[in-house]
């Protein structure tokens, strides 16, 4: 397995994005263990989570648990950096909320710390900005828990330019990951990757391959993907994965997967060689 760095920590190239294993539709937990097991059996040593993952309001922080619970069955758990994330709620309604108040994310990491099961979260990450919340407080709350020991390293997810910047300079100099969505048919985040590749800072593209329902649809909406898939012999998807890690030593992927197969084709992008010409066909589709 390939490996890149978030802040001192070094990972696999690609990570399990695991929020499909808790959310509506998800599958039996026998296969998100099996899941989550296979990720670790192909080398992947990033899972991202969030508190916010789960469908009940009654059930916060069911994805947590469930790798927790994924990890102490399994020989290479303790070598997995899970990144996890506070500030986006799931009341129970099908709707998403904000909380970005330092009292609520302190709070949040508390919770997620005792899910989780250790001392100190690997990365943690503010998960969407609140409008109500000034931006300097949510990220300041990341600055008060890494000092305090807390968390090993401070992310922040769904950030524009200035909030990373921001983010960064609150930090110390010490912002580790930038989470944004980031796809085939979602591209709006290019200035973010550049300014991470600028800064040195990971960028971690969620939805890679389109999101949930759409990853499956990914050669057919994008047939350059389809096109050089079959040149090599590979799927769309795995092509997908293998491009985005092409555009910088910085990128590290967390594609959502909720079975085994899945995650395997996804954790073998790394070893996908694409030319010069293919990968600016990509850039071009």
């Amino acid at each position: 397995m390939h490996t890149r760095r978030i802040g001192a920590v070094e990972v696999s190239a690609i990570g399990l994005g695991a929020m499909p294993m808790s959310i509506e539709g998800r599958p039996d937990e026998a296969r998100s263990l099996a899941t989550i097991h296979a990720a670790l059996d192909a080398g992947l040593t990033l899972i991202d989570t969030a508190d916010a993952y789960h469908v009940g309001a009654d059930e916060v922080g069911h994805n947590e648990t469930l790798i927790a619970k994924a990890l102490a069955g399994h020989e290479r758990g303790a070598d997995v950096l899970v990144a996890t994330k506070g500030g986006h709620l799931r009341p129970g309604d099908g709707s998403w909320t904000r909380d970005g108040s330092a009292r609520h994310l302190k709070e949040a990491c508390e919770a997620s710390l005792r899910r989780l099961g250790v001392e100190a979260i690997g990365l943690y990450q503010f998960h969407r900005p609140d409008p109500r919340v000034p931006y300097e407080e949510s990220v300041g709350a990341l600055r008060d828990l890494l000092d305090e020991g807390k968390i090993r390293l401070a992310g922040i997810s769904n950030a524009d330019p200035e909030q990373i910047k921001l983010a960064n300079d609150i930090l110390d100099g010490r912002l580790a990951a930038v989470q944004n969505q980031f796809s085939p048919a979602f591209r709006s985040s290019e200035p973010e990757l550049r300014l991470c590749h600028d800064l040195g800072i990971a960028f971690l593209p969620w939805s890679p391959l389109g999101g949930i329902s759409r990853a499956g649809e990914l050669g057919s909406a994008h047939a350059p993907f389809a096109r050089i898939a079959e040149a090599h012999g590979v799927s769309p998807q795995r092509v997908c994965l293998a491009w985005m890690l092409a555009k910088s030593e910085t990128v590290v992927p967390i594609p959502g997967a909720s079975r085994p197969e899945t995650i395997r084709d996804s954790a073998a992008a790394v070893d996908l060689v694409l030319t010069p010409g293919e990968l600016a066909e990509l850039d071009a589709a």
